[in-house]
């Protein structure tokens, strides 16, 4: 992938720390949840000629890790119904981890009043020049829950952090998109 100069530029002035924590990460029941996708997302461009950017995404709270992925199910066509999903709790350390808060994605040109939609143009440059400068952790505001998101850049990631499953449980998702108001239409 070929970087804006510019962007790289700037991102690379941003403060970097260490991250120890515990986390959520929703996925289907037969998924391992140490496992990174490379399908892309809101800050990893999916692979277009070129193997893409494994990222693990995450949440700071329970409910945020189920409304990513409920919102992601209840927009495919058919919506899935029947499937429950795993709610994993993992011990995660990272070591140069960035911090990005809502004002500062507005200065890096994230259009905020439409962060929650799929358009992950600007926020997967982002992430995208984030990943090229080493970075291995990047806390985020959900775009689905009050609460903020870790995406752990599984490349620049150590093998000598912490990753690890504490515990899980399975989650009827289409009962709680229900009871928190995610929905589809009618499909629910």
């Amino acid at each position: 992938m070929i970087h804006d100069q510019d962007l790289v530029d700037r991102l690379s002035q941003f403060p970097t720390e260490r991250f120890e924590g515990e986390v959520f990460r929703a996925t289907g029941v037969s998924v391992d949840p140490t496992a990174a996708s490379i399908n892309g997302g809101r800050w990893a461009p999916p692979p277009d000629g070129d193997p893409g950017i494994a990222v693990l995404y995450t949440s700071f709270e329970r409910d945020g890790a189920i409304a990513e992925l409920a919102a992601f199910l209840a927009g495919l066509n058919p919506v899935p119904r029947m499937r429950p999903i795993k709610v994993t709790l993992l011990g995660v350390s990272t070591v140069r981890t960035v911090q990005l808060s809502r004002d500062i994605l507005l200065q890096l040109g994230v259009d905020m009043a439409r962060y929650g939609e799929r358009d992950y143009n600007r926020t997967q440059r982002i992430g995208a020049a984030f990943a090229f400068l080493g970075i291995d952790g990047l806390i985020t505001p959900s775009a689905r829950w009050a609460c903020d998101n870790l995406t752990v850049f599984a490349e620049n990631h150590p093998l000598t952090e912490r990753l690890d499953v504490l515990r899980h449980e399975e989650v009827d998702w289409v009962a709680w998109a229900r009871v928190h108001g995610i929905q589809q239409g009618s499909s629910f």
